[in-house]
Parts: structure tokens; sequence; C-alpha cells
């Protein structure tokens, strides 16, 4: 016998992991808890590592993971879809991240809202080069080890906009709206988060004369 009724939608019929995020998200925004949690699923391993990078404490990363994902499930529903699902849940992650280096009464470091002064033309300095390929030297999650360490050894208010630049690959116009800065304090910062990440990492990786092993930094 036939059933009555309206056919569910070839969409709603595929698997959740099927889906993409535009279409999870939509389906949470109509009430489907499950699909949130495939977009968890999804997404929390990048984001506990964005919150660890910035935070530098695995504790409180995990906070910021739960804290993160709570305020986009009560937000959801403000989702325009003007950006990428994930590019929403970043600034969130930040926001969260941004809110517990402050509170941290014991963190010392650079106020992540001080400006930075100078001409980047200034920071310009010569840094040695590396000598041997660092795949000949170290495994890959060594390699994974090492740089996330000196990502973490940074001040706050250059290591967030490294981590939103050149892990997460946010744009300097979004890195500039998510951290509430101008694009050039963002160009400032990153150019500095990118010469002490060269400087730490000089005594893993040196070479002679040749060309740089991580020539993005």
């Amino acid at each position: 016998m036939a059933t009555s009724g309206t056919p569910p939608s070839a969409e709603s019929a595929l698997p959740l992991a099927g889906l993409d995020d535009t279409a999870l998200v939509a389906q949470t925004q109509a009430g489907n808890v499950d699909a949130f949690a495939e977009l968890m699923r999804r997404h929390d391993r990048k984001i506990l590592r964005l919150a660890r990078h910035i935070t530098g404490n695995q504790e409180d990363a995990e906070d910021v993971l739960q804290e993160s994902f709570l305020n986009a499930f009560s937000h959801i529903g403000n989702f325009a879809g003007n950006s990428k699902f994930y590019t929403w849940l970043v600034r969130i992650t930040v926001n969260q991240a941004l809110m517990k280096l402050r509170k941290r009464k014991s963190d010392k470091q650079v106020s992540l809202d001080e400006p930075v002064q100078g001409d980047t033309d200034d920071l310009v300095r010569e840094i040695a080069v590396w000598d041997e390929t660092p795949e000949r030297t170290y495994s890959q999650e060594e390699m994974r080890r090492i740089l996330d360490d000196a990502i973490e050894s940074l001040e706050p208010i250059y290591r967030t906009v490294f981590v939103l630049r050149d892990v997460e690959e946010l744009s300097t116009e979004e890195t500039a709206q998510t951290l509430e800065i101008s694009v050039p304090a963002v160009k400032s910062r990153l150019l500095r988060a990118r010469l002490q990440l060269r400087e730490k990492l000089t005594k893993f990786f040196r070479r002679g004369k040749g060309d740089d092993a991580f020539a993005f930094l």
C-alpha cells in the first residue's frame, strides 16, 4: 500500500556525511540537531588546533572549542551564508579565544589590543638560511611539532594574525574584520610573526647559501 504525504527531498534522503556545509547549515536551521553534530564532527579537530594556537594552552583550547560550538549553535539562525560556514566558525572561535586570553590574569605578554608601531621596512633583517631540507632531517610528525611549538611561542598579538592568515588562510581583509584592526596592522603583525618564526626555526633548519626551506616565513 502506498503511503501518503510529501516524499523526502533528495537532499534530506542523503546521509549527513555526504552533504556539504551549506546543506548541513540549512538542515540545522530547520531543526535537525544531527546536522549540526555532523558539522562539529567535520570541523572540531581544526577548530581545536586553532584555539590551541591562539591560547597556547590545551585546557583553554578545549574550553574555547566547546564555547565556540555552543555559540555557533545558538546563533545558527543568524548565519546568512555571506561567507563559508567554516570562516564564520573561525571568527567565533577567535573571539572566544581572545576573550580567554584577556581573562588570563597571569598572561604578561603584549596586549592583543596594543598597536604595532614602526614601518615594516624597519623589520627587515639578516636571518640565517637553512642547511638541509627539513624532510631529510625530521619526520613529518617531528616537523609539525617543531612548527606548532614555534607558533605557540609567539606573542598572542602576532600569533593570532599568523594563524588566521597562514594557517587558516583567511584573507587580509577577513583577518582585519575578525580582529577588528586595520589592514595595515594585519600586514605589519604578519610580517613580524613570520620574521620571529624564521629566527626560532633557524636552529632546526639551516643551509649554506641556498633557498629557504620554508620560503613563506
